[in-house]
């Protein structure tokens, strides 16, 4: 029995107008589900972020309750070639890079910040392979 992968991670965001202008628009990710004033679901490739609205995911309904706060960290994987094409894409949007990474073996990475202050970070595929 083994898990296969992390199917989707989740953050919580303040304004799902500002979340979706910057996930859908900026960084061009495919919005899949949307519950206005409750939560915007995005395509990520692979994977699927979900964006709750703190508050309104708190009080549960269908689903169990759930709940976070803080500046949260979530890593988007690309082929190595599109590494440069996505570094270029981010500051052509106006998003600042905070720092850029270099992990050894010809990998690097960089971060950058949400609207809401989450970490995300672009890195090059096979990065956390054997």
């Amino acid at each position: 029995m083994d898990i296969l992968k992390i199917k989707e991670t989740c953050l919580y965001v303040d304004d799902l107008e500002r979340t979706k202008e910057f996930y859908h628009q900026k960084l061009g990710f495919g919005v899949i589900g949307e519950v206005k004033g409750r939560h915007v679901f995005f395509r990520a490739g692979a994977s699927v972020l979900l964006c709750f609205v703190a508050a309104a995911s708190k009080e549960g309904g269908t689903l169990p309750p759930h709940f976070g706060a803080g500046q949260l960290h979530l890593a988007f994987e690309v082929e190595k070639e599109q590494y440069q094409p996505w570094k270029q894409k981010v500051l052509n949007q106006g998003i600042a890079i905070e720092q850029e990474y270099d992990w050894g073996r010809g990998y690097l990475s960089f971060y950058f910040r949400d609207p809401d202050r989450h970490l995300l970070e672009i890195v090059m595929a096979g990065m956390w392979e054997k």
